[in-house]
């Protein structure tokens, strides 16, 4: 919690001369430590069999590993970390002791959706990979031009830090690949991603982390694997041609995906990157949510206390107010 902490502290004396704020660091480091343990207890993590929101899969979450549902998932990608708001978050994977807040050996698979349609795998032999890293690398600085323009950082594919397999009899896609953000000194970015393939669409699993930590999510990966499946009616062998969609993708195609070109949770996290990207973006991009909850006060010596609410996002992000009532509030038990 040491760097986390030093990231955001470093940030403070500038804002504290914007706003003539006088609490002084011990102070500080005392009020984001109440806001970290709030959010912390606030989050209700679930194991077992988890019927994702829109139906169409399930994940069956073993021992060694828990689920964050989508409402408190888009909170801790949006509010946390910084990253632009997205409605096809499903939740978050994580290990059993992963947190939002820790720093080392950590990583999160962020679930999402896409009724791309039915994607045909017919290709899924004949490709090849390295070329396919070749021809993306050629592609790079034309997309880098707009990722510039739009305020991002240039990307750089590096390599395959796991290359493409495709189950076939599973009808499952994964991959890795490590990437370079900017002029970062502080090392590269796994990207690795796990596609399901279902009959209207495809399941997606995305973990962003530094590359050192590709030892751990490869240790995962097996278990990771086998956690989602579609439901009835929605598998791969469901598909009916007469009346379901064909995707414009293939495999390959899910593969280059052009990720170079998104701007979405990837294209975030990079832009801050440093040894713990998640960090960086809490300390450095929600710099200003924390000073808001933190100092946004008339009394600057006043405490942030945790305080229960009607849901977990709104119980992680309400601050105490100056008030009998609010007061009362705070020595309810926290909802469930």
């Amino acid at each position: 919690m040491k760097k986390f902490f030093l990231a955001v502290l470093a940030l403070l004396p500038a804002y504290w001369l914007m706003a003539g704020e006088k609490d002084s660091l011990e102070i500080a480091e005392a009020k984001i430590a109440r806001y970290v343990d709030s959010v912390t207890k606030a989050m209700r993590y679930e194991t077992g069999i988890v019927k994702l929101s829109n139906g169409i899969a399930q994940l069956n979450v073993p021992a060694g590993f828990k689920f964050l549902n989508a409402e408190q998932s888009k909170f801790i990608l949006t509010e946390l970390w910084g990253n632009p708001s997205r409605e096809d978050i499903l939740g978050m994977i994580w290990p059993a002791n992963a947190d939002p807040f820790k720093e080392d050996s950590n990583y999160a698979f962020i679930v999402t959706y896409d009724e791309m349609g039915y994607v045909k795998d017919e290709d899924a032999d004949d490709i090849n990979y390295d070329d396919m890293l070749k021809e993306e690398q050629k592609e790079e600085p034309e997309i880098n031009k707009e990722r510039v323009k739009l305020g991002y950082s240039s990307l750089h594919f590096v390599g395959w830090a796991q290359k493409p397999f495709y189950d076939k009899s599973h009808k499952v896609l994964h991959w890795a690949k490590e990437l370079k953000f900017g002029d970062a000194e502080d090392g590269n970015t796994l990207n690795y991603d796990v596609r399901i393939l279902g009959r209207k669409g495809v399941l997606s699993l995305n973990a962003v982390a530094a590359i050192a930590d590709l030892p751990l999510v490869k240790g995962d990966i097996d278990a990771v694997l086998k956690m989602a499946s579609f439901t009835e009616g929605n598998t791969y062998k469901d598909f009916d041609p007469s009346v379901d969609k064909v995707a414009a993708w293939t495999i390959g195609g899910l593969v280059a995906g052009k990720v170079l070109a998104k701007v979405g949770i990837l294209a975030v996290a990079g832009k801050f990157l440093a040894a713990s990207w998640k960090f960086i973006l809490l300390g450095i991009v929600a710099l200003g949510g924390f000073l808001k909850k933190f100092f946004g006060r008339k009394k600057a010596e006043e405490e942030y206390q945790y305080q229960p609410a009607t849901s977990p996002v709104e119980e992680a992000t309400a601050p105490a107010e100056d008030n009998a009532a609010d007061k009362d509030e705070q020595n309810q038990p926290p909802v469930g």
